[in-house]
C-alpha cells in the first residue's frame, strides 16, 4: 500500500524589507531568492520547493506590498495578489523592530477577505534585534485579531526556522506532490535566477534612486571548450545620468558588481564562470508596460 502524501502552497507575504526572502532561503536551506538591505529587492514571486519524506511545501516568496508609484509597482502588487489566490497557508511576516506602518495595514486589509478560508500565521521577524518584540507583535495582531497563529522568530535562527518549518509541513493537507521528489529547490528559470543574483549585488552597491531603476536581463549562457560557463548580461537603467554611476570611475563599480555576482554563481553552480556585464539605458522602463514585458516582468 502506497504511503499517503501531503502537499500545499504556502505564501510568504508582508511589506517590503521584512525578511521574506531570508526566511524562504533558510526554510529551504539554499538560496533561491535575492536579498539586500534595500526594500523591493524581490520584484517577482519566487517559488521554493521543500520535500521532506511524504510532505511537500511549495513556498511562494512574494514582493513587498506597497503604494505603487509606476507600472513596475503595479506589477509587483499584482504578483502578491496572484500569490494569494490559491494557497493552503499564509505566513504574514512583520518586522518586530518597528510598530505597524501604513504598508502593514495594507497587507492586513489584503488578508482580511481570506480569514476563515485560509489559515494565516502572523510571524514576527527580527525579534533578536527588537527592543520591545512582545509589544510590537501585539500591535500587529490588533490589525488582524482573527489570525490562526502568532509567533515571534528570527529568520536567521536555525532552531526557530526549523520549528516553523515542522509546523508548516504538519499543516499540509493530503494530496499528491506538485513536483518530483528530486526536483530542484526552485522552479525559477535558470536565466532569471542568474539575473536576480546580479541585480542583488548591484542593489547592495548603489544608492539613492539608482537601485530601483535597475533591471537585469541575461543575454547569453554558453559552455566554453575550456569548461568555463560564459554568461553575458545587461544592466538596464532609466536615465543616461545613471549609466556612469553604475559603471563607476574606470569601470570599478561594474567590476565590483560583476566580481561579487560571479563569486555567488561559482559557489552555487560549483564551476568556473566568466561573467560579461554591460550597461544600457532604457528610458523610463518602470513606467512602460511594454518595457516591463521586454525585461521579463510580465
Amino acid at each position: 500500500m502506497n504511503e499517503k502524501t501531503y502537499s500545499g502552497f504556502v505564501a510568504i507575504v508582508g511589506k517590503p524589507n521584512v525578511g521574506k526572502s531570508t526566511l524562504l532561503n533558510n526554510l529551504l536551506e539554499v538560496k533561491v531568492a535575492p536579498i539586500s538591505p534595500r526594500p523591493q529587492t524581490t520584484r517577482k514571486s519566487v517559488r521554493g520547493v521543500l520535500t521532506e519524506g511524504n510532505r511537500q511545501a511549495v513556498f511562494v516568496d512574494t514582493p513587498g506590498l506597497h503604494r505603487p508609484m509606476d507600472a513596475l509597482g503595479n506589477y509587483i502588487n499584482e504578483q502578491v495578489r496572484e500569490a494569494l489566490s490559491d494557497v493552503n497557508l499564509i505566513l504574514w511576516l512583520v518586522d518586530l523592530r518597528h510598530p505597524p506602518t501604513e504598508e502593514d495595514r495594507m497587507v492586513a486589509e489584503a488578508l482580511k477577505p481570506l480569514l476563515g478560508k485560509v489559515p494565516i500565521y502572523l510571524v514576527g521577524n527580527k525579534k533578536d534585534a527588537a527592543k520591545y518584540p512582545d509589544e510590537a507583535l501585539a500591535a500587529y495582531r490588533e490589525l488582524l485579531p482573527e489570525v490562526d497563529e502568532v509567533r515571534a522568530i528570527s529568520a536567521l535562527d536555525e532552531k526557530e526556522v526549523a520549528e516553523l518549518k515542522a509546523e508548516i509541513l504538519a499543516h499540509l493537507p493530503e494530496g499528491p506532490f506538485y513536483y518530483p521528489e528530486d526536483f530542484a529547490r526552485s522552479d525559477q528559470p535558470f536565466e532569471e535566477w542568474i539575473a536576480e543574483i546580479i541585480r542583488e549585488e548591484a542593489m547592495k552597491r548603489l544608492y539613492e534612486e539608482v537601485p530601483y531603476s535597475i533591471a537585469v536581463k541575461v543575454d547569453e549562457v554558453a559552455e566554453r571548450e575550456n569548461g568555463v560557463l560564459y554568461i553575458a548580461a545587461t544592466l538596464y537603467v532609466e536615465r543616461e545620468a545613471h549609466k556612469p554611476i553604475v559603471i563607476g570611475r574606470g569601470g570599478r563599480k561594474l567590476k565590483e558588481i560583476g566580481q561579487a555576482a560571479r563569486k555567488q554563481l561559482e559557489v552555487f553552480l560549483n564551476r568556473k564562470i566568466y561573467l560579461d556585464l554591460r550597461v544600457k539605458v532604457y528610458e523610463n522602463w518602470r513606467k512602460d508596460p511594454e518595457a516591463l514585458r521586454e525585461l521579463g516582468y510580465r
